[in-house]
């Protein structure tokens, strides 16, 4: 995942701070608005586990921090629900503008809502996913419920939530009131996606029932069965992710890129940027980059940490597959690889003159009930792994032009 930082400015002109969460080969396929909970901000865990699963499924995700709360401009206290729909409507704009229009709205807790109501007014969005949501934007007085009298005779009042303090003013209870989400959900055609959990001692259950009911077909609920309010569990915010991913490819159409395809065993592709290159062989594909202080942008490994994957890969699979043939106990093999150049007339064996040589050093890990001839067995083994006798047997490339 590569992500950009990035601030844009909202109705009011305030400016707020967000993320872009790209693929790794920067070229996602679908873009994704996410609205964070209530008092919450853009790098809460959950919705960074999230954002995370969708990138490896190519989604672009933008999230942000909404009016007076993270890095972004203004005051708490002067936001209320609507301010934080217009926010998202901002962040539509400035995807739109600056990339692409959103195509996919996902809300967590009180932010599910925002995303209903947000979806009303954003023509691009083509499908909605709330998570934990209240059916009702009014469900988050019970937050400070025990403040209600006081924000009714003074006009505000401030409390503790997760140890910071937030002041509520009147004009914030006025805006949650007027806010009819049923009413909203009737007349929108949009696909919907509920999870929630069984387990939310925030938002009951019975709130998704009652936004699942509201909403038309097409529509889908997810049990998150386990899970609390906050997705703490990174488990349950990555299976979240995954679930979202596939979920939307059937109301989202994506912007499919002709794959990457070949008549020979490997396929390689570089473009503009430097130095991302991707990698195609049968139907699995990579990424090779180079480190930021060589020009690259650190989206893959190097082309020499790709060839000692290959050795230490090859190794392995070697060392299992004979294990496995005598029955030996072994549990598992690590290899560890470094490769770098040295003067010929250090190595022993060189007999040439005295010009650089690649050299490998593999040093092998063993886990399992081995006897020490058993060990030792094996790395005898692991010098007959074919991409070890390929790399000692003279190569010759030949380059032909396409």
């Amino acid at each position: 995942m590569y992500s950009k930082k990035f601030q844009f400015k909202n109705k009011q002109g305030l400016l707020l701070e967000g993320s872009i969460d790209f693929p790794i080969d920067k070229k996602p396929l679908s873009y994704a608005l996410f609205a964070h909970f209530f008092t919450g901000n853009k790098n809460f865990t959950a919705v960074r586990n999230i954002s995370r699963a969708l990138t490896h499924n190519r989604i672009a995700v933008m999230r942000f921090d909404f009016t007076g709360l993270g890095n972004s401009e203004g005051a708490f206290e002067d936001s209320n629900f609507s301010t934080n729909v217009n926010d998202l409507i901002a962040a539509a704009e400035y995807l739109a503008d600056n990339y692409e229009s959103p195509k996919i709205i996902i809300g967590h807790s009180l932010g599910g809502a925002a995303g209903v109501f947000a979806a009303d007014k954003i023509v691009s969005i083509k499908a909605i996913v709330t998570i934990g949501a209240p059916s009702n934007p009014s469900h988050v007085e019970h937050l400070f419920e025990d403040h209600l009298e006081d924000i009714e005779l003074d006009g505000e009042a401030t409390f503790e939530i997760s140890g910071r303090s937030f002041t509520i003013k009147r004009h914030f209870l006025e805006d949650l009131s007027s806010k009819n989400m049923r009413k909203l959900l009737q007349e929108s055609r949009k696909p919907i996606l509920v999870l929630h959990s069984p387990q939310d001692k925030i938002v009951a259950i019975q709130n998704a029932r009652e936004i699942y009911t509201a909403a038309h077909h097409p529509k889908s609920f997810i049990s998150l069965n386990g899970a609390n309010h906050l997705l703490t569990n990174k488990e349950d915010s990555f299976y979240v992710g995954a679930v979202l991913a596939s979920w939307v490819r059937r109301y989202v159409k994506f912007n499919e890129e002709p794959e990457l395809q070949t008549d020979k065993q490997t396929v390689v592709r570089i473009g503009k940027t430097n130095y991302s290159t991707e990698i195609v062989a049968r139907s699995h594909s990579i990424l090779a980059d180079e480190p930021k202080k060589y020009g690259g942008k650190d989206s893959g490994v190097t082309p020499y940490e790709l060839l000692l994957a290959s050795l230490g890969s090859c190794t392995a699979i070697t060392l299992r597959m004979y294990a496995n043939r005598k029955k030996w106990d072994l549990d598992e093999v690590l290899v560890h690889l470094e490769h770098f150049k040295q003067h010929a007339e250090d190595c022993i064996s060189c007999e040439e003159s005295p010009a650089k040589i690649d050299k490998f050093v593999r040093t092998i890990e063993l886990k399992g009930d081995l006897t020490s001839k058993e060990q030792q067995r094996l790395l005898e083994i692991a010098n007959r792994c074919p991409v070890h006798r390929t790399l000692e047997n003279k190569i010759e490339i030949e380059t032909i032009l396409r």
